[in-house]
């Protein structure tokens, strides 16, 4: 019985020590809506597409759910089914 509370404890540390461990992603100077001419976060493919044009390229959906991207030659758009969830300037 000693032994099994010695893997109990030692597992709950490991537990423990693991979330103590967590990196902290840093979002300052990030916001959810792009002002900077991104499409925002829940846009439409359609919508995108009207404003934006055409994307350079497409890259079929991936994972489920499906994660598209499309590629603009100054960002890049990531969708869910076809919905934006973010889009990045390329540097």
């Amino acid at each position: 019985m000693a032994g099994l509370r010695r893997i109990s404890l030692l597992a709950w540390l490991l537990t423990a020590w693991g979330v103590a461990g967590a990196d902290t992603l840093d979002m300052r100077g990030t916001s959810a809506m792009a002002d900077d001419g991104r499409p925002t976060r829940g846009m439409s493919q359609a919508k995108v597409e009207s404003k934006y044009g055409a994307p350079a390229s497409v890259r079929a959906p991936v994972g489920d759910p499906p994660i598209t991207r499309w590629e603009y030659p100054d960002m890049v758009v990531y969708f869910e089914y076809d919905k934006v969830i973010h889009a990045v300037r390329k540097r």
